[in-house]
């Protein structure tokens, strides 16, 4: 697992006139449900909320994964080989459908999972692609969706 230092996840909620956040201990998380249930904890949910879960891997990828209603979690990975560093990285790879290849060569960045899952926001497949795809931080792009997306302020209080 990533170092504390290197690791930062916050979820935020989408509430009347905005969104509240909170940060998200993902230190102990072994299965996708761990994911779930420290965001529940974190923001005390009641069940039918839109959440967006943030996670970034400083210098490395970034995570966003989204949970709405009953349905399932969609997930959007910056970077399919992130599996293969960490294993809070496979979680990722295997929520967002991936398998990865221990066998290949660096191939770069490759995006994965659910590119639509922001679309609806404001900010779509095309531009969340490009955004990934950029040099710099995971940070930066996360901070750049969250101007996007109006919770700035919220994701500046956390870090």
């Amino acid at each position: 697992m990533p170092s504390r230092s290197n690791l930062f996840s916050a979820a935020f909620v989408k509430v009347d006139g905005g969104w509240t956040g909170a940060e998200v201990d993902l230190g102990n998380a072994e299965i996708a449900d761990d994911l779930g249930d420290a965001v529940q904890e974190a923001l005390a949910l009641e069940g039918d909320e839109l959440v967006l879960l943030c996670v970034e891997v400083e210098d490395e990828w970034f995570a966003i994964v989204r949970y709405e209603n009953d349905l399932d979690l969609r997930v959007f990975l910056s970077d399919a080989q992130a599996g293969l560093t960490d294993p809070l990285g496979e979680i990722f790879t295997e929520l967002a459908g991936v398998a990865v290849d221990k066998e290949a060569s660096d191939l770069g960045v490759r995006p994965a999972g659910d590119f639509e899952l922001l679309a609806d926001l404001g900010v779509g497949s095309d531009e969340l692609l490009e955004l990934s795809m950029e040099e710099g931080l995971p940070a930066d792009v996360l901070s750049v969706i969250a101007e996007r997306l109006f919770f700035a302020d919220e994701l500046d209080r956390l870090r």
